[in-house]
């Protein structure tokens, strides 16, 4: 037996396994993972309590080396430890409206996607709806507990569950994520150990009213980086504790700041679970401050560069819900748009409009209120569980004026971001908004 040492305290089972005793694929494995706690100067492995989520849903031929791995650890007989859930599908033709060499070139893109989803059952696929960026919804049923360890990935996914919900995980990458949930165990540092907690920037909210969200994160993400804000100021407008409108704010917020930065941890004064039971005792003596106003929002909206090849196009399609929307976000989008449309004397929205949330909130939502989806499907707007920012992967789709609410499909495509309320204008009268970028 060869044995193979590490600069980490491993016990007696994790030695075994680094040692081959349980085979080859496990091994290396095992070897993946000590590696990359060694490299950020973890001393050990915990082990995981909460279920896993990848990010990696869609097959890609740029990926090779990633689906090679796949495929030995299927060979192997290998899964991860507990059923996972993963981003969602980059395609829906049904619900999405595309062009015939759209099409064609998106089944190029994703040729392998039917295989590559038979392998994530075997790899421990929770099941074949379990594809969102927002698994921890109660609809969904991948909700971590509070203090779990978990090895999770998806920037949006990640700075939700350390933040909102209180359990902990690094900011995996794809691989890692899966290597980890093998092996059942995380290295020890960074976010989930209490000190890498820690706030390293308190945020002075001084706004008039509550902030757009999206903004918000925005604005905390460009200035804090990867750093943890403590933000004070919010409590006004949210209220105490977690509402069911207090998480689907901070969902979106927390996904502006991830995706503008890589914030992975926030607290919220008075809102959210550290936060209430620590207060700003989670702030270390030398932070720094950054206070968030009106002026500073207007300021980040406009610092938004104009990716659109025409600037004075007509929006040809509308993106809502990236992350997913939960099951009230959809309700309430429903009744907007529905209202905007009567509004202004229309039949129907002049924009596609695309409502993208999880399967199980799609099809809750089609069961449970379906009066209010067949008043949806009346005034012209989609509900899909298609991934927007693998939509926008298409060249072609660079090529379309897109507009979005979404921080995060905006920094990681040609869409174009607009508020809520310009949304609802632009997709009922085709209008843009002058001088909003």
């Amino acid at each position: 037996m060869n044995r193979h040492h590490s600069t980490m305290e491993l016990t007696q089972d994790e030695q075994d396994v680094l040692n081959g005793l349980h085979g080859e694929t496990m091994r290396k494995v095992m070897k993946s993972v000590i590696a990359y706690g060694e490299t950020f100067g973890a001393r050990k492995l915990v082990k995981i309590d909460a279920n896993p989520h990848l990010v990696l849903s869609a097959s890609s031929g740029i990926l090779g080396p990633y689906f090679e791995m796949v495929d030995e650890l299927i060979a192997a007989g290998i899964k991860t430890t507990r059923p996972f859930t993963t981003d969602p599908r980059p395609m829906d033709f049904k619900n999405v409206k595309c062009s015939l060499l759209q099409k064609i070139i998106f089944r190029y893109m994703y040729a392998g996607q039917g295989d590559y989803e038979k392998k994530l059952i075997q790899l421990g696929l929770m099941n074949d709806r379990a594809f969102t960026c927002t698994s921890y919804l109660p609809e969904v049923g991948n909700t971590p507990q509070e203090g779990d360890i978990s090895a999770w990935s998806e920037s949006s996914a990640v700075v939700y569950v350390n933040s909102v919900l209180g359990a902990r995980t690094h900011r995996n990458s794809a691989g890692i994520d899966l290597l980890c949930n093998i092996v059942g165990k995380v290295p020890f540092f960074g976010l989930v150990t209490d000190e890498g907690r820690r706030a390293t920037w308190l945020v002075d909210v001084k706004t008039s009213n509550l902030p757009n969200p999206q903004l918000l994160g925005s604005a905390i993400g460009l200035r804090v980086a990867e750093s943890t804000p403590f933000i004070i100021g919010l409590d006004r407008f949210l209220g105490r504790g977690l509402s069911e409108t207090a998480r689907d704010y901070l969902k979106d917020m927390g996904a502006a700041a991830a995706t503008n930065g890589a914030v992975g941890l926030f607290h919220v004064e008075n809102v959210t679970p550290e936060a209430l039971k620590l207060q700003r005792n989670l702030l270390i003596k030398d932070h720094q401050t950054y206070v968030v106003d009106d002026a500073e929002l207007e300021r980040v909206m406009h610092s938004y560069p104009m990716q659109w090849k025409h600037a004075d196009a007509r929006p040809q399609l509308c993106f809502i819900g990236c992350p997913h929307l939960s099951l009230q976000q959809v309700r309430w989008w429903v009744h907007q748009i529905q209202n905007a449309v009567h509004e202004v004397r229309n039949s129907k929205v002049t924009v596609d409009t695309v409502l993208c949330a999880a399967p199980d909130v799609v099809e809750l939502f089609k069961k449970q209120y379906s009066t209010e989806h067949e008043q949806m499907k009346t005034v012209g707007a989609n509900l899909s569980s298609v991934c927007p920012l693998a939509q926008m992967n298409n060249p072609l789709s660079s090529r379309i004026a897109v507009i979005t609410n979404s921080s995060k499909l905006r920094g990681y495509s040609s869409a174009r971001f607009f508020i809520d309320e310009d949304i609802l204008k632009i997709v009922t009268t085709g209008n843009v908004p002058g001088g909003v970028q």
